[in-house]
């Protein structure tokens, strides 16, 4: 599977909330940043078990329903894209609407994910979660901060 074939797996493993197969992507080693994470939000998870931890509860807290507006962007590097994407669904807490633009810069080699790189908007994130601390206690479980 090349690059391109592994982030489109894993935004249709996580539309269909299946946490332990998107996990399971992860190269053991893996790791995830985000670096406009808010403060006390995880700002970097390593390893495949970390990161299986960190995604475990993620359907109990957003019911993602779209992943919209998917766009792909090769680079120089084959085992390097960006990506586009737009998650839409509900807050599971408040019933609220949910919807988020990210950009990702995905590394891939041997068909898993060594390196995943999030951009979101935090304060977009928080308002949606009903504030700062419930983003950050929704999301700081099993994570480096």
């Amino acid at each position: 599977m090349n690059t391109d074939e592994l982030v489109e797996h894993a935004l249709e493993l996580l539309l269909a909330k299946d946490m332990a197969a998107f996990a399971g992507l992860w190269a053991e080693h893996g790791v995830i940043e985000f670096p406009f994470a808010p403060p006390g939000y995880p700002r970097r998870v390593e390893g495949r078990a970390a990161v299986h931890e960190y995604l475990r509860g993620y359907p109990d807290l957003l019911d993602v329903r779209d992943i919209a507006d998917r766009v792909l962007h090769r680079t120089a590097d084959p085992e390097v894209v960006v990506v586009e994407f737009e998650a839409a669904g509900v807050v599971v807490a408040t019933g609220l609407p949910y919807r988020l633009r990210y950009i990702a810069v995905v590394t891939a080699r041997d068909g898993e994910i060594r390196h995943y790189r999030e951009y979101w908007d935090p304060l977009a994130a928080a308002e949606a979660m009903g504030g700062s601390d419930e983003l950050n206690a929704a999301f700081s479980g099993g994570a480096d901060v």
